[in-house]
């Protein structure tokens, strides 16, 4: 792969990964209330799913997603269920974890498949596959050097955002902040999932 089309790929990776959206805002409210180590299995699972959402966007499976309106509106209708459905866990969730059972979890399982049904996931897929790899001679190479930088900037952005809130627990365990901190991280989760509609 030429330098500039590696260079215009780690600046396409770079914005997409470390711009807000269900995967960091996860990262960051689970770390927040259950600690960095809590928030370890997401952060883990997110590079595992979206590599494997790239592999399939590049096996053509994108492709046929976009080319069916119904089977798109389908998995925007389960991002959407699923991420609305975190929000409401997370906005009623007012302790740290440690005191407080049945909080907002999210396995690493639940990571992994979370970013098969995230718009945004899908849209960075394909984008990666159209400019990088669709149509090029050198497809299995190509691979090679696309799925590890995706791979370890997915897990770098939710890994910092996972620091973030970690680094906020102290603060957040005082009155209640934790609450209206999960409450913000709530509403930002249902304003992904708005975006994912329209989008």
């Amino acid at each position: 792969m030429p330098l500039s089309e590696f260079t215009a790929l780690l600046v396409l990776a770079a914005s997409m990964s470390f711009s807000p959206g269900p995967n960091t805002t996860l990262s960051t409210a689970l770390a927040a209330n259950h600690g960095l180590g809590g928030a370890m299995r997401f952060v883990c699972a997110v590079p595992l799913g979206w590599c494997l959402l790239l592999g399939l966007s590049a096996a053509g499976v994108g492709a046929a997603l976009l080319a069916v309106p119904t089977l798109l509106w389908l998995v925007k209708m389960a991002g959407c269920s699923y991420l609305m459905w975190m929000a409401c866990k997370l906005s009623a969730s007012a302790q740290m974890a440690e005191l407080q059972a049945g909080q907002l979890r999210v396995g690493f399982w639940q990571g992994v498949s979370l970013q098969f049904v995230n718009i945004k996931a899908w849209m960075l897929a394909l984008s990666i596959v159209a400019g990088w790899i669709a149509g090029k001679d050198d497809l299995p190479a190509r691979l090679a050097v696309v799925l590890p930088v995706m791979a370890a900037y997915a897990f770098l952005s939710n890994l910092l955002y996972a620091g973030v809130g970690a680094l906020l627990r102290n603060w957040l365990a005082q009155g209640r902040r934790l609450l209206w901190f999960n409450r913000c991280m709530a509403l930002l989760l249902v304003l992904t999932a708005w975006w994912m509609v329209i989008a």
